[in-house]
């Protein structure tokens, strides 16, 4: 089992910045794919950005130039840097891991709060 435990989400006014962190109980190093999703009241779970082993990082449009995905494996930690943070930014942000491939396994955190508002 994978445990990941998110943390760094909270109230900002719009415009700016929050870091969000994602600790693993294991290696990052052996993920097939690491990213960050989030769920806004109403709408469904969306790609934030991932960054998928052996590939190219994939940010969603609406995030491109604003959100930047990154990882520290000698932390077992990876991070959504989040600038310019508009009310539409507002939603519960979760991290998710791929762990092996063909028959994989994607774990999910719990999940934090991110709410942009004045």
């Amino acid at each position: 089992q994978v445990q990941l435990v998110e943390s760094g989400g909270g109230l900002v006014q719009p415009g700016g910045s929050l870091r969000l962190s994602c600790a693993a109980s294991r290696s990052t190093f052996i993920f097939n794919s690491m990213g960050w999703y989030r769920q806004a009241p109403g709408k469904q779970r969306e790609l934030v950005a991932r960054m998928p082993s052996g590939g190219s990082t994939v940010y969603a449009d609406s995030v491109k130039g604003q959100f930047t995905i990154s990882r520290d494996n000698a932390k077992n930690t990876m991070y959504l840097q989040m600038n310019s943070l508009k009310p539409e930014d507002t939603a519960v942000y979760y991290c998710s891991v791929v762990e092996g491939t063909g028959p994989y396994t994607r774990y999910w955190g719990q999940g934090t709060q991110v709410t942009a508002s004045s």
